[in-house]
């Protein structure tokens, strides 16, 4: 029952239903495009993630320097069905879901530097 209750709390939070949401439609999504996504700071972004993987709700993976979330593997396909079919048809997600066709489309790399200037991701 702990595992259960852990997971609502994690979805408790409208940006993590949106996280969740995005990773529906989008099989990975890298740190810097739930960033820029949610319009939040890394760490705040951060702390989001960090209680969806606790949770068991999304993993993570890393690879260089970039960290990369996904849909756990283990996740309850009767739960996934459950938030896909009551967060489908809301006004927000659909804004999400063309921004988040954008911010894909984009390198990133160039995300990177767009959030924390050239001095973290100098061109090439």
């Amino acid at each position: 029952m702990n595992k259960i209750l852990e997971q609502f709390k994690a979805l408790s939070d409208r940006n993590r239903l949106r996280v969740m949401a995005a990773l529906f439609h989008i099989d990975e999504l890298c740190a810097c495009q739930v960033v820029e996504l949610l319009a939040v700071t890394g760490a705040t972004a951060s702390r989001h993630m960090g209680l969806l993987v606790r949770a068991g709700l999304v993993e993570s993976r890393k690879e260089g320097r970039w960290v990369y979330y996904r849909l756990a593997a283990s996740l309850n396909i009767q739960l996934v069905q459950w938030l896909e079919a009551e967060l489908k048809n809301t006004d927000e997600l659909e804004a999400d879901r063309a921004l988040l066709m954008e911010i894909v489309s984009c390198d990133p790399e160039e995300l990177c530097r767009k959030q924390r200037g050239v001095e973290c991701c100098p061109n090439p």
